[in-house]
């Protein structure tokens, strides 16, 4: 609570009124002895509280915080690598993605379908351009491999 200029100069004048022009010296000096008494008091019960909460405290809370420093320490640097991990992957999944999309146009059928109006039902056509004739059931043969990949067997 802050008290201004006005408030004083109303008390004052209150002050002036009730007591007096001639007892107004003597009041205000009482007052100022009380405050000042009232200073002293409330600084000793200040210190006191200090000494004999706060530093105690003080003193137990030193070990606990020495204790734990190894611990906090420890949780930086682990999220510290947890971000670096979370960001490798996320590089990962981006270039993955790409590579996965060429990897797909890499791996586009060999063998596609000629439609019927072309060839006769059950032929297909591999990549290199030949005809692949099957039982007319629409399965390929599975002998047959792929031109471009000689590993998969159709």
């Amino acid at each position: 609570m802050k008290i201004g200029i006005q408030e004083l100069l109303l008390v004052f004048i209150v002050a002036l009124v009730v007591i007096g022009p001639d007892k107004l010296p003597y009041y205000a000096k009482k007052f100022g002895q009380a405050l000042a008494q009232f200073r002293k008091f409330s600084d000793e019960a200040t210190k006191e509280i200090r000494e004999s909460v706060v530093e105690p405290l003080e003193e137990a809370q030193r070990p606990l915080k020495e204790a734990m420093q190894p611990v906090t320490d420890l949780e930086k640097e682990v999220k510290g690598n947890l971000n670096e991990i979370q960001q490798s992957l996320k590089g990962i999944g981006k270039s993955s993605s790409s590579s996965a999309q060429a990897a797909a146009v890499e791996a586009a059928p060999a063998v596609q379908t000629v439609s019927d109006e072309s060839k006769p039902s059950g032929q297909a056509v591999a990549a290199s351009g030949e005809t692949l004739t099957g039982s007319g059931s629409g399965e390929v043969p599975t002998d047959v491999q792929s031109a471009d990949h000689p590993e998969i067997q159709v």
